[in-house]
């Protein structure tokens, strides 16, 4: 099953891509309702929704699959942290904590941009892409889960898209927090969510999703992998989140960038040089991932934003001093 989001006439439509078009969902439900209904209540739907007309796919504009919960992005990719970490950071190094426990941080859920959609990122001098998968959180959610579990509060993927500012985020991170504002401008999501069912005959015999991602640039290849070569599975990325916390229906976790030039940066760091150009106004960057589908943003101008002066040197005074009147 694939469940959309898309605009017609001006309405948000909401609902099943069955063949070439688009089925709005039986009484009036929203993505948010299917996904907290769970994988097995969504089959019924899909039933009753396929006898419906419906509109041709071609005829609408989609949307962002899911209005997110939340969203969580890891870095589970060793080969994407020995390149980046380069340009970044300024060292090519994957630190031993990696190996130890599949790390995350949150981004956005206001930024969140659709198929097609234009990018409007802050004023930055390396802007990048980062190309990744999604699962997405359905049913009752929960705390604590074991991986198998886990498994079964996957309803689905989707592709991801974690746009970065490098300028910005390497200046952020080196006040150890963040990234903040080298990230949190976008995030395309799209074209729809797959359910999980639809990618079983993809999972290896270690539990890994093995689906070829690619990304484009302006019809040009810059990188490709299988996402199988994440150091997790996603099952572990779910658990791992609902440690001593919750994930919910609409959470969206995305599973980091992949390796073999899944991002510029990567390619940065292991050439030495902004090998390729950093991103420009006009670029088109496409992501195909197996299974799934297809996701292309184009890149629009900067936007300014107002500026903030730097910190002010205080004196560090422990008691207030009394004020003329």
């Amino acid at each position: 099953m694939r469940l959309a989001r898309w605009t017609s006439a001006g309405a948000v439509g909401e609902g099943f891509v069955i063949g070439d078009r688009v089925v709005p969902f039986p009484d009036g439900l929203a993505v948010a309702d299917v996904l907290a209904g769970g994988l097995a209540a969504a089959a019924e739907l899909h039933e009753r929704a396929s006898v419906a007309g419906g509109e041709a796919l071609a005829a609408v504009r989609l949307l962002a699959p899911l209005v997110p919960a939340s969203i969580r992005d890891f870095v589970a990719f060793e080969e994407h942290v020995e390149g980046v970490s380069a340009s970044v950071d300024g060292k090519s190094e994957v630190v031993p904590e990696w190996y130890q426990a599949p790390t995350f941080y949150f981004t956005n859920p206001h930024t969140v941009l659709g198929p097609g959609e234009t990018l409007a990122p802050p004023e930055t001098q390396r802007l990048d892409f980062e190309l990744e998968v999604a699962a997405v959180i359905g049913g009752e959610g929960g705390s604590n889960f074991t991986a198998e579990a886990a498994a079964q509060a996957i309803f689905g993927y989707t592709i991801m898209n974690d746009w970065s500012a490098r300028d910005l985020q390497s200046r952020e991170m080196k006040v150890r927090l963040g990234p903040a504002k080298g990230k949190d401008f976008g995030t395309s999501l799209g074209p729809w969510i797959v359910t999980a069912d639809e990618l079983d005959a993809f999972v290896d015999d270690d539990g890994f999703l093995a689906i070829r991602a690619e990304v484009e640039v302006n019809g040009d290849s810059v990188g490709h992998d299988l996402v199988s070569n994440m150091g997790w599975p996603f099952p572990e990325l779910v658990a791992y989140a609902s440690r001593n916390s919750r994930v919910v229906a609409g959470d969206v976790l995305g599973s980091g960038t992949t390796g073999n030039g899944g991002c510029l940066a990567e390619l940065w760091g292991r050439r030495g040089s902004l090998d390729p150009a950093p991103l420009q106004t006009g670029d088109v960057v496409l992501m195909s991932v197996e299974g799934i589908g297809v996701l292309e943003n184009t890149i629009g101008p900067a936007v300014p934003a107002p500026a903030l002066p730097a910190a002010r040197v205080r004196p560090r005074t422990r008691e207030r001093t009394a004020r003329s009147a």
